[in-house]
């Protein structure tokens, strides 16, 4: 989808003011938003250091009660993100602690074994939060190994979610730097690559399980609403051949690899983001291949629910659209660039309806369905770019052809085949020249025109783009919104390959491909659930700076040398600063004081 965001998200800011000659931390909660000069910030508000008044008020809404009722009823409700048994950052500071008395030699003072603890310690709160460690611990039932299956496959998951790497470096670099093994139980030289890849084959096993239950989870904490599902497929490639996996083809790659053998992966979210599910395909399906396989997939583990269907025209099929209509299934999907022919008056009729600034829509009803046209500003002067940039491209390429057929002898089966690659390479420019080939006297000439009917059209048509549906009872806007809403799943996209490196895969074999995809569904989750944590506390929709802040938090052994040479070592939490202390406060997270070996 290359249409403007409708809206870009918030995100949050850390910043600093003086007050009373104190320096005073503070975070500013900054909304994105489209203009048509460009996209714009703009400050939502300022977040500092709570009061308790503040603080029990989120700690109540977040747990959903509510004082304020209508009619009888909460206004929102939102499942219980906090643990009562856990004393707040206030309490621990007040709480009286009887002190203990030793004579310590300061110059003998010294810190070692600093590993990081923030990051890890998060990732944990979340994996507690959704119950996925007593989840994996029910279905994956300990043998004899010495550390349980359920345990190796939290280490893959959060480390995925913390710093993407491979196995191997997992076991050899990455675990023994953070406090993983201090929070679950497990030694560093009690993890390797050998453990890890199995752990990789026993969770597999459970990802159907494993969907439902987040499903059920996720919707139960969040309050989540399933009648709209948005699908969209992408690639991710292999390095290497990859003989002994029957999924791994050469395809249309997203990833601009197309030297590569790779997977397709369709995935289904919710309007919010969420994560439902996803299904594994060969690397050369076309993506409206897999339509119909994921919606029995998704209404054999759900159910048939009156849910709205909503995907792009990557989809669309005839064969696609018989198909959702069976059953009564309801649709939102896009059609191709073409179809706009068919709405050519419509398209020169004034009667539009603004959506906001620079988009306009209006509906088109035909045969029983609603066409909804959709036309924007920016991607107006998006496509009016690129279709000057092909058209001037081509017209050099052209020239060029004709110097040569005046330079020398040239058969027409030779132009003709340069010509037909200056048409491939320049495909959005091409319509607009009519080009004549002929031999005369054994030399090949070439010859062009403009068609107006071309540019007539391409000025009419840039920047619209046109939606198809079954649901009559919604407005243009309403439609636009939920359709806008696949954004949602690019994200989920975008994350993955980005921020957990789903790309490139090194695995060869074919069940350790999707191990390594579910791995990345699982962190993805709990990239999820953070981001609904954060915004539920009003820090905006983006949880990638406060994942990134609250890792800087570090655990270290303190060695205090006594006088009677003996030394003391304590294992301690790095003090959160001010910035840190703001996050905390507003998650609801109490970071422990002090770690025990």
């Amino acid at each position: 989808m290359n249409f403007s965001l409708y809206n870009a998200g918030m995100f949050i800011k850390p910043c600093y003011k003086k007050s009373n000659g104190k320096k005073l931390a503070y975070w500013a909660l900054v909304e994105s938003y489209r203009t048509v000069k460009g996209p714009r910030h703009r400050i939502v508000a300022y977040l500092g250091q709570l009061k308790e008044s503040h603080r029990k008020g989120i700690k109540q809404a977040a747990e959903g009660k509510n004082p304020h009722e209508e009619h009888g009823k909460p206004q929102f409700v939102q499942a219980r993100l906090f643990n009562d048994n856990q004393l707040n950052n206030n309490q621990l500071k007040d709480a009286q602690l009887e002190p203990e008395w030793v004579e310590i030699n300061t110059n003998g003072v010294r810190v070692e074994n600093e590993k990081s603890f923030g990051g890890p310690w998060l990732a944990l709160q979340l994996v507690k939060l959704l119950g996925l460690d007593d989840f994996l611990q029910q279905h994956i039932p300990p043998g004899e190994e010495h550390v349980a299956w359920s345990l190796v496959s939290l280490i893959l998951v959060i480390c995925r979610l913390l710093n993407p790497s491979s196995e191997l470096y997992i076991a050899e670099h990455f675990y023994k730097s953070t406090a993983l093994s201090d929070l679950l139980g497990v030694a560093d030289d009690r993890i390797n690559d050998d453990r890890l890849y199995r752990g990789l084959d026993k969770l597999l096993p459970k990802k159907n399980e494993l969907e439902t239950y987040l499903k059920n989870k996720l919707g139960n904490l969040f309050d989540l609403e399933f009648d709209l599902l948005l699908y969209d497929v992408t690639s991710t490639y292999f390095e290497g051949q990859c003989h002994a996996n029957p999924l791994a083809k050469h395809g249309h790659s997203r990833d601009h690899r197309g030297d590569c053998k790779q997977v397709c992966i369709g995935l289904v979210v919710t309007k919010d983001g969420i994560p439902l599910g996803y299904e594994v395909f060969a690397g050369n399906m076309h993506d409206s291949k897999t339509y119909q396989e994921i919606i029995r997939t998704m209404e054999a583990k759900y159910g048939k629910a009156d849910r709205i269907w909503c995907s792009d025209r990557g989809m669309t099929s005839k064969e696609n659209i018989e198909f959702l209509k069976q059953d009564g299934r309801k649709f939102i999907i896009g059609t191709a660039k073409s179809e706009l022919r068919n709405f050519e008056r419509e398209l020169l009729a004034q009667d539009w309806n603004v959506v906001r600034e620079g988009l306009e829509v209006k509906l088109c009803p035909r045969d029983g369905e609603m066409f909804v046209l959709c036309r924007s500003a920016d991607r107006r002067e998006k496509e009016k770019a690129m279709h000057e940039r092909f058209v001037v491209r081509m017209e050099k390429e052209l020239e060029k052809v004709r110097a040569s057929c005046s330079k020398r002898k040239c058969k027409k089966e030779v132009i003709d085949r340069r010509v037909g690659r200056i048409k491939t390479q320049n495909s959005r420019g091409a319509g607009l020249f009519d080009i004549k080939v002929e031999e005369h006297e054994g030399r090949a000439t070439i010859a062009w025109t403009k068609k107006t009917s071309w540019q007539d059209w391409a000025s009419l048509s840039e920047g619209c783009y046109l939606l198809r549906t079954n649901v009559m009872e919604w407005s243009a806007e309403e439609l636009w919104r939920a359709y806008i809403q696949l954004t949602e799943a690019e994200a989920a996209f975008r994350i993955q390959k980005s921020d957990l490196r789903i790309r490139p895969i090194w695995h060869q074999k074919e069940e350790r491909v999707l191990s390594h995809i579910l791995v990345c569904f699982l962190a993805y989750v709990l990239w999820r659930t953070l981001g609904c944590m954060v915004k539920a506390s009003g820090m905006g929709d983006e949880p990638r700076r406060v994942l990134d802040e609250l890792s800087k938090i570090n655990l270290v052994d303190v060695v205090l040398p006594t006088s009677a040479g003996v030394e003391i070592r304590k294992r301690c939490i790095t003090r959160p600063t001010e910035h840190q202390e703001i996050l905390l406060q507003y998650l609801g997270l109490n970071l422990p004081r002090q770690f025990k070996k």
